[in-house]
């Protein structure tokens, strides 16, 4: 009897994706523009200024002048991974963050969200929501298979943020990495393009206008709406 040996299923019908091009995204309450120094890094670095906190997860900050975060913003723009975007908050009407794509591979479908850093005054908007939202919708409209999120294990907010999107917790990895000097390990989430229409669907609901009552406050939960669409829940939430 020939041994059973089970192997993958077939990927057929698909082409592998574009990789980030720059073009605009734009969203009921965010748009989000390819980072440009000249354009984004005076007003996003008054918008960090004083919150160190913001970077303590990031492996580069605090920045302590404009002309040095505008040297970091020149420094890592024009790159094609990560490919970073600015966050414009409609809603304000100001730049408040900026997220990338990385670890693209085409080859096999896969991208990453990450250099996520949202101002204080970005921080659980309805355009910070989005904002993940438009990016996630373009990889899956441009064929990708999965779209991973992965954050430091001791980041709790982002952790809690990728779970609320409907990610699934995938583990973490211990001592993954070491990131200023300490010790990171890292959590990892992910959404492949069979958990995307039902994804959709749920972020269509919480970002309608209907969803915000006069003062800005959601009726429906964004991580009630997902919750049936994550095949695992992070166990440290």
């Amino acid at each position: 009897m020939a041994e059973d040996r089970p192997i993958g299923a077939p990927v057929t019908g698909w082409t592998p994706p574009p990789a980030p091009t720059g073009e605009i995204l734009e969203g009921h309450y965010a748009r989000l523009e390819p980072l440009q120094a000249e354009t984004h890094a005076a007003l996003l670095f008054r918008a960090y200024e004083g919150r160190d906190a913001v970077w303590d997860y990031l492996p580069y900050g605090p920045f302590h002048s404009a002309a040095a975060y505008h040297r970091w913003v020149k420094g890592i723009t024009g790159g094609a991974d990560p490919f970073f975007y600015a966050i414009y908050d409609k809603d304000r009407g100001a730049w408040g963050g900026v997220a990338s794509y990385l670890r693209i591979t085409p080859e096999s479908g896969s991208i990453e969200i990450g250099h996520i850093n949202l101002s204080p005054q970005l921080q659980g908007t309805r355009a910070a929501t989005e904002a993940m939202v438009l990016m996630m919708q373009w990889a899956f409209a441009k064929g990708y298979r999965r779209f991973e999120w992965k954050c430091d294990a001791l980041n709790k907010p982002s952790r809690r943020a990728a779970q609320r999107l409907g990610m699934s917790y995938e583990g973490v990895f211990r001592q993954h990495t070491v990131v200023k000097g300490r010790n990171r390990d890292t959590a990892w989430f992910a959404a492949i393009d069979g958990d995307w229409p039902a994804l959709a669907a749920a972020y269509d609901v919480w970002l309608a206008p209907a969803n915000f009552d006069s003062a800005g406050r959601q009726v429906e939960r964004l991580s009630d709406l997902t919750r049936l669409v994550r095949v695992s829940d992070d166990p440290s939430l």
